[in-house]
């Protein structure tokens, strides 16, 4: 492993006890909303987050409960095949990758960006469907 790496493993292993044991701080969040989240460095192809935080911006797909929510994360590479999604802000494409569901802890969550729009989630929840029958 080279030393930028091993670097980042430890950092993100210091910020993700922090997020754990110190963050108190629950947000309201709901479906549809897009928020910043602490997603931390990740193996493989996994989507790893960016900057200090290790954030990425991710859709709140399903909310269980207070505490733990289904997301999708988001990408500024735009794909297009049947496990993205691409959606536009501040005349900007972005890609919702679907394929990378993944259930989070609220606490991961660190800023709210938006709200996707109704008729582009039902989209996403449908396409989310296929890939489970």
């Amino acid at each position: 492993m080279n030393q930028s790496l091993f670097k980042k493993f430890i950092n993100w292993t210091k910020l993700k006890f922090k997020i754990h044991i110190c963050k108190n701080i629950n947000f309201y969040f709901k479906e549809r909303d897009i928020w910043w989240a602490s997603l931390g460095i990740n193996i493989g192809y996994e989507q790893d987050g960016k900057n200090k935080e290790f954030e990425r911006p991710v859709l709140v797909l399903k909310k269980f409960n207070k505490d733990m929510l289904w997301i999708l994360p988001l990408s500024s590479k735009v794909k297009d095949n049947k496990f993205y999604f691409t959606t536009r802000y501040n005349n900007k494409n972005f890609s919702i990758i679907l394929s990378q569901l993944k259930l989070i802890s609220s606490k991961r969550l660190t800023r709210k960006i938006r709200i996707l729009p109704k008729n582009e989630f039902s989209q996403i929840k449908e396409k989310i469907k296929n890939f489970l029958l």
